[in-house]
């Protein structure tokens, strides 16, 4: 189980500098949010609906790279 969330926070840090748009965001923040709540047997589509909120708010956070705006 650990195992798979160090793969999941690696894949994910990777991906993120790519994402430059609050949707873009948002879509790899609901794959990560239903991975995570399908490791921990918790409801997968809560877990999408959590992720992509946090992602997509996330353009305006300190110390992460701005979001375009299209």
């Amino acid at each position: 189980m650990r195992k798979y969330f160090v793969i999941l926070a690696l894949a994910t840090t990777t991906l993120s500098g790519c994402m430059s748009t609050p949707t873009e965001r948002g879509m790899a923040g609901a794959i990560a949010g239903a991975a995570i709540a399908d490791a921990t047997d918790e409801n997968m589509v809560a877990g999408a609906a959590l992720g992509a909120l946090a992602g997509a708010a996330s353009c305006g956070l300190p110390g992460l790279p701005p979001c375009r705006r299209y």
